[in-house]
């Protein structure tokens, strides 16, 4: 069983465009990557793909630049693909 007083939850928002382009393809594929590794050390990481040219997206976080990662609602990084290795830094930031 598994402690849940000590499971932390963490959401990541990719934030890019549709249909996604490379670079935004990529930086989800790492997000999720990213996700997996912490998940399997029992952290609760929930991924979400946002297109960046919706209206929720755009009053949210203010942000027409794509790829984008947003953490816990915060927006992270802007216009940068991002490997799996910062992304996870990135993730265990919040914990």
């Amino acid at each position: 069983m598994e402690n849940k007083k000590n499971m932390k939850e963490i959401k990541v928002e990719i934030i890019g465009v549709y249909p996604p382009c490379a670079r935004c393809k990529k930086t989800e594929e790492n997000a999720r990557k990213a996700a997996a590794k912490l998940a399997a050390e029992g952290v609760k990481v929930e991924v979400a793909k946002l297109d960046v040219a919706a209206k929720g997206t755009i009053s949210k976080y203010g942000i027409l630049i794509a790829p984008a990662i947003a953490i816990n609602g915060v927006v992270k990084i802007i216009g940068k693909e991002l490997d799996a290795g910062v992304i996870e830094r990135l993730l265990r930031k919040e914990l």
